[in-house]
This record gives structure tokens, C-alpha cells and sequence, in this order.
């Protein structure tokens, strides 16, 4: 009986530490040199990775995806990553490994796997918002296999259903208490006007009220809706939940129009919010990428500097 008694004593106080210290903020350390806070969005070089989509097009020489960080050091001079989930041929541990081999290789890092999880967070069907929670663990599961710090999880629409926050809150619950456990960052992207507002991901990040869930603000998504004081108010917004990880564009194009934003008044915003983490330039604009993506990292080290 007192071993029993014992044994619960001990048992709950491990639980009890094992709770705390999955509630504890998360203590990624950051670099201060301009260069160094960079990182390239394997999305800004889509056209150039061989994928099912890119062999559909013209004959063109396509790049494995891993070859990309190397790439992304002998053009740019960048040695973090910002990998798309939908640009690895595999999850499974093996393909990670080998991956993880080709990053160490190259000299660089995966600093965010920004991805989609297959369903909604806040469908009102039970089943499929289960499915969309337990993938977002899975790709949890694959930044620790790829020793990334973070994950962007998209919040996709649901016909007929509005945007629920409540909901939303209880689905993303467990994905924050499970990154904790992990030691990996989620993040939450203002990527779409409807499902991902950003001020609807700003109240739900603050009801779940968790370190380890955070946002990610794009300096261009909120734009195009084509209401520049919305854009900025989002940005603001976003910011001051912010932890590790944001997208810099100067611009993006959606149905055949261009959007622009100001990226000197987008950088002053992050600094005025006391972000310190990366910024990763995601192209979206006209013309060749990769003449794009330079010119976006040199204008990022202009207003970094």
C-alpha cells in the first residue's frame, strides 16, 4: 500500500514537471547580423523544383529539392531555409534523414516548414477536423526529423462555413501542447483573406493562449484585397504576436494584378514590435525568380542594416 502511495506521488510529480516544461516559452536564440536573420522560401524558387506540377510545363532542367539548399548558398550567399512542406517527395523518417544529410552538406538550416495539413481547423464535422489536427502533429513529427524549430500551418476554408474561432481555439489546443512537447514553434499565417484573417488568427491565437503557438505575418497577403490601411493594420497586428518567423515581399500577383507594399514602412513595423526573429524572402512578384529573390535580399539587408 505505501509503495502504491509512493509510486502515485511520484508519477504525478512527473507529470506535474512534464506539464511545466511543455508550458514553457519557447528559447530559440537569433542571430543579429542582417545576412544572418535572412532565410530563402523554397516557394520563391517553385518554377525551378522538379515536381509533378513543374514537369507538366515546357522542357526545362528542374532542380531535386535537394539541391535547393545548396542552391540557395551559391546564389545567395543565405545558409537558412524556409522549406515548403509540399516540396519533399517523402515524410517518411528515411527521405527526412537523407534531406537532413543534404541541409548539414550545404551548410545551412531548415528555419520553418510552412505546410498544408488536409483539412480544416475549424470544420464543423468532427472526423475531418480530427484528421487536419493529427496531420498537423505529423508534420510537427517531421521539423524534429528535419531539426527545424518551426511549422506554418494553414487554416483552409470549409464550404458553406464560416471561419469559427471557437472552434479553431479547441483544434489547436492539442497541436500547441503537442509543438511544446516537441520543442517546435506553430505558426499561423495571414495567407488567405477568409480562413486566415489576420485578425481572426490573432484572436485565436490569444485564446489559446499558448507560447509555443505564434504568428507568422506576410508583408503582402493582407494586401490584396486592395485596402492598404487594412494591410498595415494586419501587419501591426501579427507582429506583436510574432515569434521566430515572417515573409518579406515587396509585392505579389493575383489575377493578373499586382499588389505593391512599402517595404521600409513593413521593416519598421517588425522593429517597432521588437521582432527578432527571421525573415524569409518569398518572391511573388514579376519576372525571374531568382533575379527576384536577390534583389528582395539585398533590399532586406538595406532596411535590416
Amino acid at each position: 500500500m505505501e509503495w502504491n502511495r509512493r509510486g502515485f506521488i511520484i508519477a504525478s510529480a512527473l507529470a506535474a514537471a512534464g506539464k511545466r516544461l511543455a508550458a514553457a516559452e519557447p528559447g530559440l536564440h537569433f542571430p543579429a547580423a542582417p545576412r544572418e536573420r535572412l532565410a530563402i522560401a523554397s516557394y520563391s524558387l517553385r518554377d525551378l523544383i522538379d515536381t509533378p506540377r513543374t514537369r507538366a510545363g515546357a522542357p526545362k532542367t528542374l532542380l531535386d529539392v535537394k539541391d535547393i539548399p545548396a542552391f540557395v548558398v551559391s546564389r545567395f550567399q543565405i545558409h537558412n531555409l524556409e522549406l515548403l512542406g509540399q516540396h519533399l517527395r517523402s515524410t517518411e523518417p528515411g527521405y527526412l534523414q537523407e534531406y537532413r544529410a543534404a541541409v548539414k552538406s550545404a551548410g545551412t538550416r531548415i528555419v520553418n516548414i510552412p505546410t498544408n495539413i488536409g483539412g480544416s481547423l475549424y470544420d464543423p464535422d468532427t472526423t475531418r477536423r480530427e484528421t487536419a489536427v493529427q496531420n498537423a502533429k505529423k508534420w510537427i513529427d517531421a521539423a524534429v526529423d528535419l531539426d527545424c524549430p518551426s511549422v506554418r500551418i494553414h487554416i483552409q476554408g470549409v464550404k458553406d462555413a464560416a471561419p469559427d474561432a471557437g472552434i479553431a481555439v479547441r483544434s489547436l489546443r492539442p497541436v500547441a501542447e503537442y509543438g511544446a512537447a516537441k520543442g517546435v514553434v506553430v505558426n499561423l499565417e495571414n495567407d488567405d483573406l477568409v480562413s486566415e484573417d489576420a485578425f481572426f488568427l490573432a484572436k485565436v491565437i490569444d485564446q489559446v493562449n499558448n507560447p509555443w503557438l505564434r504568428a507568422l505575418p506576410d508583408f503582402c497577403n493582407s494586401m490584396l484585397g486592395g485596402n492598404e490601411k487594412f494591410n498595415y493594420d494586419a501587419v501591426t497586428t501579427l507582429f506583436r504576436r510574432a515569434y521566430n518567423i515572417c515573409h518579406v515581399k515587396d509585392s505579389e500577383v493575383e489575377r493578373g494584378k499586382v499588389f505593391r507594399v512599402s517595404l521600409e514602412r513593413t521593416f519598421a513595423i517588425a522593429k517597432a514590435s521588437g521582432y527578432k526573429g527571421y525573415y524569409s524572402v518569398e518572391f511573388e512578384g514579376e519576372g525571374d525568380p531568382v533575379t527576384g529573390t536577390a534583389k528582395l535580399v539585398e533590399d532586406s539587408l538595406r532596411y535590416l542594416a
